[in-house]
């Protein structure tokens, strides 16, 4: 993947602002309450609401215990 750590730093939820992680080929947002899923296609990310996917509660808790963010 050619997402870099410069560019991870500046993205946020396009809805909320929160931090993104990068969990294999999507970014999840780090906010409770939305628990959007942005894709990755061809490399490049996906950021509009309208194409994520909300997680359910036990799948984005999942995501942030793997990435120490809860």
């Amino acid at each position: 993947m050619a997402l870099t750590s410069q560019l991870l730093e500046i993205l946020v939820c396009p809805e909320t602002k929160a931090e993104l992680v990068y969990d294999e080929n999507r970014l999840v947002s780090t906010d409770p309450n939305s628990r959007r899923s942005y894709k990755i296609d061809d490399d490049i990310p996906v950021m509009l609401i309208e194409e994520s996917k909300q997680l359910d509660k036990e799948e984005w808790s999942e995501v942030m215990k793997k990435y120490k963010k809860v």
